[in-house]
């Protein structure tokens, strides 16, 4: 096993080229046997996605679009919803336990997150087509005692505190709770179930997923013999160092009732010059060729390339429609002209309308701060406008009259407050 698997490696396979060329491996159990793999036959391959929210955010793209790939080069994807594991949590890499969920909020978020695969999976009964599973299917039903007896045994205490998601905790003197201490335990009886049940051979994850992963590779070695395979992607900062798929607004959803498609445009728009090459290979299908002619770039050049990131980007979730009418979208709000159709709303009261809201709190709503000193600073720096004219005053009241009021941050956020 290795961390660095791709220097000086020469894939036998187009798909292992692929993802090895656009930037998607990161840690492999055996890369050459993997890539073996993927040469001799059609692999089924699962990544697993626990239902914490309604809505998966641009972070869990990473293993999706990794999925989408070796559909497209004839590998079958599995997708892995977490009805089960959701109700523990997983602890890697966190210094607090995740809030239990209930099993109706569970059941919601399952429903939530569905869609997204949908769009950018095939599914069916064809050999690669894709399929969905949840592993409550099986958990809910293990018993404990032969969960102990059959799997537990297999599973080395010493080697499980050495992962660093579970060192990191253990460093930071936080509570880990034993309940969280079996969830490497149980997502490695998925990869042993999605074996017996599929032939899978692969199982793929976060960069966070290493240890639970390794885990679930040793796991069936010792009960069926046989020869799997794990693999991460890498978990993505921004070149300023900001997770990938975090803002000072809060996650960057992919589901449009959550986010906007003009604001998830907007977030690939404003991507940083440094990331502009990497998100175009990851998160978009254009040739390499071509990504390469558009990284020459620079200056003003550089702004058109960010379109057609945020273009392609948005058209892979939204659709082309949507990515179109985030593009119209912002060059009229960019423009002199009345708010456009499409930006983000913050609507108001009859109440408000007439007596006006504090401008602090209008960039609150529209998700332009996350909190009121944010909010402030943004105004003393002269980086808020109303209807295009600079605010300095921080405890400025923002009333709308009869038509809708454009409310700006810097030179590329904007919203319409109603």
């Amino acid at each position: 096993m290795t961390d660095n698997p791709t220097d000086a490696f020469e894939p036998r396979s187009a798909i292992t080229r692929t993802l090895v060329e656009r930037g998607y491996v990161n840690q492999v159990t055996d890369l050459e046997g993997i890539d073996g793999a993927f040469a001799a036959g059609i692999v089924a391959v699962y990544a697993g996605f626990d239902a914490t929210a309604d809505s998966l955010h641009v972070g869990h793209l990473m293993p999706i679009m990794t999925l989408r790939r070796m559909q497209q080069a004839g590998h079958k994807p599995i997708v892995l919803i977490g009805g089960g594991t959701t109700r523990i949590g997983d602890p890697s890499f966190r210094l607090a336990a995740r809030p239990m969920l209930s099993e109706e909020e569970i059941a919601a978020n399952v429903a939530g997150i569905r869609t997204v695969f949908e769009r950018l999976l095939t599914f069916g009964d064809g050999p690669t087509d894709a399929v969905m599973v949840n592993n409550a299917d099986w958990l809910d039903q293990m018993a404990w005692i032969d969960m102990l007896r059959d799997v537990g045994k297999h599973f080395s205490v010493n080697r499980m505190l050495s992962f660093d998601s579970v060192r990191t905790r253990l460093e930071q003197q936080e509570n880990l709770s034993f309940l969280e201490f079996n969830y490497m335990i149980l997502q490695a009886v998925d990869f042993l179930e999605l074996f017996r049940r599929t032939g899978c051979r692969l199982q793929l994850g976060g960069g966070d997923q290493w240890g639970n992963i390794v885990g679930g590779v040793d796991l069936l070695r010792r009960i069926e013999g046989a020869e799997v395979f794990g693999m991460t992607t890498p978990l993505l900062t921004t070149a300023s160092g900001v997770k990938m798929g975090k803002t000072a607004a809060g996650a960057v959803w992919v589901n449009a009732d959550r986010l906007s498609p003009y604001d998830y445009w907007q977030f690939w728009r404003n991507a940083e010059d440094a990331d502009v090459v990497r998100f175009l290979k990851l998160f978009t299908e254009l040739p390499l060729d071509e990504i390469e002619r558009l990284g020459r770039a620079e200056g003003a050049e550089l702004n058109a390339v960010k379109e057609r990131l945020a273009d392609e980007a948005t058209a892979l979730v939204h659709g082309v429609d949507a990515a179109r009418q985030a593009q119209e979208t912002a060059r009229q709000a960019f423009g002199a002209g009345e708010a456009a159709e499409g930006l983000p709303t913050v609507a108001l009261n009859e109440e408000e309308r007439a007596a006006g809201v504090a401008l602090v709190e209008l960039l609150l709503r529209a998700g332009m701060a996350s909190s009121k000193s944010e909010a402030r600073r943004a105004i003393a720096g002269r980086g808020v406008r109303i209807d295009g004219e600079v605010v300095e005053d921080a405890e400025a009241t923002v009333t709308t009259g009869s038509g809708p009021t454009r409310l700006s941050l810097g030179r590329k956020r904007h919203a319409v407050v109603r």
